[in-house]
């Protein structure tokens, strides 16, 4: 089986959701997605059997849901095994080549697609850094929708209006907000967090909000495994040029396991200098429209237009 080289991969995909005028090959029309949890997704077909795909900018690389695999019985191409860490665990898994792959109405074969679990098998696919590096995505959270940029048509670093960075080593976003008006922090951008905002519990501590603001336990699970949380109300938080009230927020319960210093998803480590502190998710994204260009570092955050 041949697979296709990348720039064919990304011509397919940009031409199958583009509907394009005369003048304008720049962008593609609005996609609309699906919010599952907090996920964004889109209907993938696997191999002949229907999907979602999940656009997770937290994650390196691409993978399957081992559960879709053992659903539908798929023998598929077995490539290598790597180490696959989360947040509260690290395991060796399987990954596999040429797979078939029909997204977006683009016949793809998609390789190295790590094994792991997405909970329900019809969350068939994870696409992470190495899809998401391909084109400029905006999400428009409000509207449940989407759109590609082609890089070469937009400068984001004339445009963007927060300050992100990308770790070349690990493919991971990170963007600087203030928490509560007193301390500013980096996390890592992530479309899979389906919370608010996850930190390291000495962040917290060091503020005094473990004491200030009453807590609540919550179960929380990833990829790999699963753990206990305290979760509590920020009441402000700045993001790019805007401000949220009552933000939610989290930290592992004392005594908790996680990988917070060497994850390959999830990781709360040093970026080219930068302390990142934990992850920013789904309950600060779902008011504005993000537009992120994986690969160069910028973002630009917004507020969606009025009909």
């Amino acid at each position: 089986m041949q697979v296709k080289p990348p720039f064919c991969f990304i011509t397919s995909l940009f031409l199958a959701i583009s509907l394009f005028t005369p003048s304008s090959y720049a962008v593609t029309e609005w996609v609309d997605f699906e919010l599952v949890n907090g996920h964004i997704t889109l209907p993938v077909t696997i191999e002949g059997y229907e999907g979602r795909a999940i656009l997770d900018t937290g994650a390196q690389g691409n993978a399957i849901n081992q559960s879709f695999i053992n659903r539908h019985e798929l023998e598929l191409d077995k490539s290598d095994k790597i180490i696959v860490r989360g947040v509260y665990g690290e395991e060796k898994r399987q990954r596999y080549s040429n797979v078939e792959v029909n997204l977006l109405g683009a016949d793809i074969e998609m390789d190295k697609l790590a094994s792991v679990r997405l909970g329900h098998y019809e969350n068939a696919l994870l696409l992470g850094g190495s899809f998401l590096r391909n084109f400029i995505f905006q999400f428009d959270y409000p509207n449940n929708r989407m759109r590609l940029f082609m890089r070469d048509e937009v400068d984001l670093a004339k445009l963007e209006n927060i300050e992100m960075r990308m770790d070349k080593g690990t493919r991971q976003p990170i963007v600087k907000v203030k928490l509560n008006g007193e301390k500013e922090t980096w996390l890592i951008m992530d479309t899979g967090n389906n919370g608010g905002i996850f930190l390291k519990r000495s962040t917290a501590e060091s503020q005094g909000w473990l004491e200030e603001f009453e807590l609540d336990k919550i179960s929380s699970s990833g990829v790999l495994g699963s753990g206990q949380k305290d979760a509590f109300i920020l009441p402000e938080v700045q993001f790019g040029p805007f401000t949220l009230e009552d933000v939610k927020m989290s930290v592992p319960e004392e005594g908790q396991k996680t990988n917070i210093a060497s994850t390959s998803r999830g990781s709360m480590t040093r970026f080219k200098g930068k302390n990142v502190k934990g992850l920013l998710g789904y309950d600060v994204l779902k008011h504005f429209v993000i537009t992120i260009d994986y690969k160069a570092g910028n973002m630009h955050v917004g507020l969606p237009e009025e009909d």
